[in-house]
């Protein structure tokens, strides 16, 4: 193994607390949270290195935290049924301190996004898959059926994106994360690995499919945005917002589509056209501006681990190590790297807001871990 997988391991331990929750960034404040989004592949990574144990208290900490709110989704219930809004409080949040308790004090953040709670239900299952793991389910039954309810009621309202932008839309990556969490579950449920419950999971997760293939789908591609029918009369996919490097979820790790289905290939593709530069990494999407738009470490890591279950070990191997060469001198992984921006003239106004770009990101040395275990398991299978 490279010096900067032992690294990525040191570093994704050393972020994590006492709680079992992962930090994002220890040295970026405005990361000093830790997201389920983020926290779920920090700890899929681990497995993936066998480092079990610390996968295994960030689920614990997960179900604590979910459960500490579970009321919340009562009211939800209360307010869907009777056409009451949904206010910003009133959803589950997406980062919690490390404690594992909401941040309220920001109003300008986001607090309504659902792939964090579709991702921790697949990368628990994987956990199980990997380690054998059965009893941590039965741990942890509450809190996965108060997920699944969750995202039941939810799905289909519009919500901040993998991104925390564009809370007006939903979105195809979002929905790919609740597919992975119904389909998962409920394989683990016929397994007779958890007690089923009142939500047909299985007939859920081909509706989840069956929207995203109605509603994102423009010019034979994946469309980041869908437009809600609470603003049109039908949803469609918002053409204007392009491809998103996020698309890949939907093949690898999430499963909604196959690598051969046509409409993932032509949306690879384009992901390969408009956001890889060549010799470089890969970007989130062209009209990026944060931090000026630059290329993100772990994006470069997913398109690797796509080619990596593709078999297309030499192109995986190049992105792993243009990822090794934006190592720092500590050995630090950043979230983006700024060479190569794709609105320059926006660099300037997020450094003064919140400093120098997070660096580490656990998130980015996550996926660098999961892309050198992928390209490995490939050469294996050759």
């Amino acid at each position: 193994m490279s010096p900067l997988y032992e690294r990525s391991i040191q570093i994704i331990k050393e972020g994590q607390s006492s709680t079992g929750a992962y930090i994002a960034s220890p040295n970026f404040p405005t990361y000093s949270y830790c997201w389920l989004r983020d926290g779920s592949f920090i700890a899929h990574a681990m497995d993936q290195a066998s480092e079990f144990d610390s996968a295994r208290v960030f689920f614990r900490w997960v179900g604590s935290t979910i459960q500490k709110y579970s009321k919340k989704i009562d009211e939800i219930e209360h307010r869907l049924d009777n056409g009451i809004p949904i206010g910003k409080d009133d959803v589950l949040h997406t980062r919690f301190t490390l404690d594992g308790k909401e941040v309220t004090e920001d109003d300008a953040w986001g607090n309504f996004q659902i792939d964090g709670y579709g991702t921790w239900l697949w990368a628990l299952a994987e956990h199980v898959r990997l380690s054998g793991d059965n009893v941590l389910l039965l741990e942890l039954v509450e809190p996965i059926h108060t997920t699944l309810r969750y995202l039941d009621l939810v799905w289909r309202l519009p919500n901040y994106d993998c991104w925390e932008e564009h809370p007006e839309y939903i979105h195809a990556y979002s929905l790919a994360t609740v597919f992975a969490a119904f389909n998962s579950m409920n394989s683990l449920m016929d397994q007779l690995l958890i007690p089923s419950n009142e939500i047909p999971l299985r007939k859920r997760a081909m509706e989840v499919r069956e929207f995203i293939l109605t509603h994102a789908v423009s010019d034979g591609y994946m469309c980041k945005h869908i437009k809600p029918s609470q603003q049109i009369k039908v949803s469609a996919p918002v053409i204007q917002s392009g491809v998103d490097s996020s698309m890949i979820g939907l093949v690898v790790p999430y499963q909604v589509f196959s690598p051969d289905d046509l409409v993932m290939q032509m949306t690879i593709a384009k992901i390969e056209r408009d956001l890889l530069r060549p010799g470089g990494g890969v970007y989130r999407y062209r009209a990026d501006v944060y931090y000026g738009g630059g290329e993100w470490i772990l994006l470069t890591a997913w398109l690797g681990w796509h080619y990596a279950r593709m078999g297309r070990i030499r192109e995986a191997q190049v992105l792993q190590n243009w990822i090794e060469r934006q190592m720092t001198s500590e050995g630090y992984l950043p979230e983006q790297v700024s060479e190569h921006l794709l609105a320059p003239d926006h660099y300037e106004a997020w450094l003064n807001k919140w400093g120098p770009i997070a660096s580490p990101l656990l998130w980015s040395h996550a996926m660098y871990v999961i892309l050198v275990n992928e390209i490995k398991k490939a050469k294996q299978n050759e």
